[in-house]
């Protein structure tokens, strides 16, 4: 796995990490104690700031709001106590399935 890809698994490994810290001291940790509802709106939020950025044709802001919307994320799977393992199993089967067949 590339160094560029580790990212993600070492920003996983923070999120599951700071899960259990002082929400006062850790952005995770409130995120995470304020409840399922309050990470999906910040993932809704992100999603939506990252397609202003793609309709504004804004290159750095999409890359920007790509960003933080990886991290909510991976912060809304911890919510869920999804794994990324069982994300990476969900593309795997759909692997060859998709697509059109002229």
């Amino acid at each position: 796995m590339s160094e560029k890809v580790q990212v993600l698994v070492r920003l996983f490994e923070t999120i599951i990490n700071r899960s259990n810290d002082d929400p006062n001291n850790s952005y995770t940790a409130q995120l995470l104690s304020e409840g399922q509802e309050k990470c999906i709106a910040k993932l809704k939020e992100e999603a939506l700031e990252t397609v202003d950025a793609a309709e504004n044709n804004d290159i750095n802001q999409i890359i920007y709001e790509s960003a933080d919307l990886i991290y909510h994320l991976l912060v809304l799977w911890k919510k869920f106590e999804i794994s990324p393992d069982q994300i990476y199993d969900e593309l795997s089967s759909r692997e060859g399935k998709t697509g059109i067949r002229k």
